[in-house]
């Protein structure tokens, strides 16, 4: 993991949206975007359309990534805690 990877999750313990993650990050769209992208892939993170709703559909952050949600799995979870 990352170090990159790491603060990002400490962000994700509650469903966040992505304009609050950009503010607590600082960093631009794309390297948060990609970000994003890795932890999703890795499995440690899901994205919601709405607070109660999960997106299960294939979706391309870079297009739709600013308006969802995010929040850190199980196993992301276990991954972070265990460094």
């Amino acid at each position: 993991m990352s170090d990159d990877e790491f603060d990002l999750l400490d962000e994700l313990y509650f469903v966040q949206p992505y304009s609050v993650l950009q503010e607590a990050m600082g960093w631009e769209d794309k390297h948060l975007l990609d970000t994003l992208g890795m932890l999703k892939e890795k499995g440690w993170v899901k994205c919601f359309i709405a607070p109660d709703q999960e997106c299960f559909d294939a979706i391309n952050l870079y297009e739709v990534g600013k308006d969802l949600l995010y929040l850190a799995t199980k196993k992301g979870l276990m991954a972070h805690n265990t460094l």
